[in-house]
């Protein structure tokens, strides 16, 4: 190999697998010092350098820098030269794609169903698989091979010489990022979903605020006549969403979260200790504030980051009347308590 067919590999190397130049020229230098080494039967002192401009290969060791003829190589050698190469531009074509899809860990992508494996749907990217696994698709959705798929990528790791990625179907990012295509003043920055919380397939509360008070924040991402978010429902299969009004308020938010119910703000009554709350509705209202097996409330507890406790006006005011005859019990034997003291103490 002259020096015009090293610098035509290595271009050539750099347009088929998008490595850069700089990481083939240094592959290609470790695998020839590799081969040289094992040919001549020398130390790692021993190094090969590839001139970048001219393609020339030169060999150097502690005591001077000579020029270095592949042919002398030999078959052997030369095999390992070549073995060496090939892995180390695997390990170059493996680093590439972890850094490209690592720093995309979060964004929304397009695929197509390849095939199964186990647990896992493999989905076509492109250039790269990903791994659509088990607890991260949404119970009920089907897909077929060839099918058309939008996911989430939530992770990216290096598997030996390849990058698996993983994508989901169930993360709240997924409601994010349909969105934010959806709705241009969450891209302008006007509109800011401050939270996303969800039970995929079943329903999705997210929380939105307005920089631009002109602007309704809930308007901008139903649509007009819901156009905006029918079709993300669509792309959910026809997963419910709630978006509600966020606010800077714990007890207001916690009433928007708890929507459709209607409750008064004066009926909740929040512990800073224990980061739970109490909330006191009208006996009609008590099963719109649950929600079916308890998910409104429980989805607005994951959107508060508070435990929300829903009671009756019975309910807590019972409560509230048993606690009160317990510590007047309480207070009771304890008065006893010391009147029996004073007595001992009065005999003695």
């Amino acid at each position: 190999m002259n020096p015009d067919e090293v610098l035509r590999m290595v271009d050539v190397l750099h347009r088929e697998k998008d490595i850069p130049k700089e990481v083939i020229f240094r592959a290609l230098e470790d695998a020839l010092a590799q081969g040289v080494r094992k040919r001549l039967g020398v130390g790692e002192d021993l190094l090969v350098k590839i001139d970048r401009k001219s393609g020339a290969i030169s060999m150097e060791d502690a005591e001077e820098e000579y020029e270095f003829d592949m042919q002398e190589l030999g078959r052997i050698a030369a095999q390992a030269v070549k073995q060496g190469l090939l892995q180390r531009l695997r390990e170059a074509e493996r680093d590439v794609l972890f850094e490209e899809y690592e720093a995309r860990v979060g964004q929304l992508v397009n695929g197509t169903i390849q095939r199964f494996e186990g647990d896992y749907q493999v989905v076509n990217m492109g250039k790269v698989e990903a791994y659509l696994g088990k607890e991260d698709r949404v119970r009920g959705e089907t897909f077929n091979v060839g099918d058309r798929i939008r996911v989430i990528i939530v992770e990216v790791r290096k598997d030996g010489s390849k990058v698996r990625i993983l994508v989901s179907r169930t993360h709240p990012d997924l409601v994010r990022r349909l969105f934010e295509l959806e709705v241009p003043e969450i891209a302008d920055g006007i509109i800011e979903i401050k939270r996303v919380v969800r039970e995929p397939g079943y329903r999705t509360k997210m929380a939105v605020s307005s920089a631009d008070p002109k602007i309704d924040a809930i308007g901008a991402c139903v649509g007009v006549r819901g156009s905006r978010i029918k079709a993300v429902i669509d792309e959910l299969r026809g997963e419910r969403i709630d978006i509600i009004k966020w606010s800077d308020s714990l007890e207001q938010l916690i009433l928007n979260g708890l929507k459709p119910a209607t409750i008064n703000v004066e009926n909740i009554y929040p512990d800073i200790q224990s980061r739970s709350a109490v909330v006191v509705v009208d006996d009609d209202q008590q099963s719109l504030a649950i929600g079916k097996k308890g998910q409104n409330v429980r989805l607005a507890s994951k959107l508060c980051g508070w435990e929300i406790d829903i009671k009756t006006r019975a309910e807590f005011e019972s409560e509230a009347s048993g606690e009160a005859a317990g510590e007047d019990q309480t207070a009771g034997e304890e008065s006893l308590a010391e009147a029996a003291d004073e007595g001992a103490d009065n005999r003695e």
